[in-house]
């Protein structure tokens, strides 16, 4: 990691250290400093086991830092609006980059219940928040955490609401990695059955109908969504990301389509141009002497015209291969034909798998390719711009060239007005 971002996360840590000491309640006793310094901890372990890149890393480890300085002001409504703004003003009272910024922003987002984390990071930041449901300190943590919502609530919560609301959310929670997945799964399935074991010595007996118990923050109900409205939503939003990407990509596509039709137009018009000039008006220049300066004023408007007209669909292509580190790097955009059409079958099919296995590196190569597909159409409408600059002021001064020579020609005797009669 660069010195740079080694002194930025030098000074968030010192910045969040206090905030937690001079501005927290102590009243909050499980989002707290140390609550914090563990989601940075396991995040860190979550991203060696996904071999993190180092800028990824350091846009996990800011927004672990972050994440949960929302409670500064004293309640947990809307806490990651808070800590977004709160890392927005930091980070920009120290120069960051505004893509920084905004994926720090989309990742404290993400911990909202429910979660909903789409790329590598977002999803080990969910998972490192929620990495105390599969220690053995499970039920300290969550008796510190009831202990917190009875003062936010402002009320007593027994044990038995409790204990119900943690089952339930255990057994409805999943992890999002695949050390996740693999590694915590298992220990909060065994906290799980503890849970259950606890709930049935406490006998069968029927009692009186208890009132609702009372949600606590990583509840999946505390949003007011069942389970199948949740999964809707997920849905419904992954609609909308396709959407999005297909109705971009056909726009771009319509506008090179647009930019390639007005180069052809410009092309086609100036070369017939000069096609005149060559033909007509260059074999009649020796009779005509007033009219070499507007005709060289004329050929020179369409070539140029034509040669930035030209430059608007000259295509370019890179080397057409890819390594291994490239895939596994994600350095390389595999929708774009100029990346890979030098490729074997077999390495183009591989990197495509290890594309789709990763979400967040399939949406990266799609907004890479959309940028790319509008990088080109900047570039050609840029040229097409200057072509028809060019095309419109020269147009004007030849037609004023030619006006003035007509006028020179006619006023003065010495100059010839017709070509003379040539007898074959």
């Amino acid at each position: 990691m660069s010195d740079t971002n080694d002194q930025l996360l030098s000074a968030a840590r010192d910045f969040i250290t206090n905030l937690f000491r001079q501005r927290v309640k102590p009243e909050l006793v499980f989002h707290n400093l140390e609550h914090t310094e563990d989601v940075v901890e396991a995040s860190s372990i979550i991203a060696d086991h996904h071999q993190l890149e180092e800028g990824d890393r350091f846009v996990l480890l800011l927004a672990a830092w972050f994440h949960d300085t929302g409670y500064s002001k004293g309640e947990s409504a809307g806490h990651e609006a808070e800590s977004i703004h709160i890392a927005t003003d930091f980070l920009a009272a120290h120069g960051a980059d505004p893509g920084l910024i905004q994926r720090i922003s989309s990742c404290i987002e993400a911990t909202r219940m429910p979660q909903s984390p789409v790329s590598l990071v977002e999803k080990i930041l969910c998972d490192a928040d929620l990495f105390h449901l599969s220690t053995p300190d499970f039920s300290a943590r969550s008796q510190l955490l009831r202990k917190e919502q009875e003062f936010l609530l402002g009320m007593k919560i027994s044990q038995k609401d409790w204990r119900k609301n943690n089952i339930s959310f255990l057994q409805h929670h999943h992890y999002f990695t695949e050390y996740g997945q693999q590694q915590l799964e298992p220990r909060k399935l065994e906290n799980l059955a503890l849970l259950k074991n606890k709930k049935q010595k406490e006998g069968k007996k029927q009692d009186a109908p208890a009132p609702e118990p009372v949600v606590f923050p990583y509840s999946s109900a505390a949003a007011g969504k069942t389970e199948e409205q949740i999964k809707e939503e997920r849905k419904s939003t992954e609609r909308g990301i396709q959407t999005m990407f297909r109705t971009t990509s056909n726009n771009h596509f319509e506008l090179s389509t647009l930019a390639d039709g007005k180069a052809n137009i410009m092309i086609s018009v100036n070369a017939i141009i000069i096609s005149v000039v060559l033909t007509v008006l260059l074999v009649r220049i020796p009779y005509y002497r007033q009219y070499i300066i507007p005709t060289a004023l004329l050929a020179l408007t369409c070539l140029a015209a034509m040669i930035f007209a030209i430059l608007a669909t000259r295509p370019s292509i890179s080397g057409g291969r890819f390594s291994e580190e490239d895939i596994r790097g994600k350095r390389t955009n595999l929708l774009f034909f100029g990346n890979f059409y030098r490729m074997k079958m077999e390495e183009y099919q591989w990197g495509m798998n290890e594309m789709l296995k990763d979400r967040e590196y399939l949406y990266n190569s799609m907004i890479k390719d959309i940028y790319y597909l509008g990088v080109v159409l900047a570039r050609k409408y840029r040229f097409l711009r200057i072509a028809y600059t060019i095309f419109m002021y020269g147009l004007i001064i030849s037609v004023i060239a030619f006006a003035v020579a007509a006028l020179y020609g006619a006023t003065n005797p010495n100059v010839s007005t017709s070509a003379p009669l040539i007898d074959y």
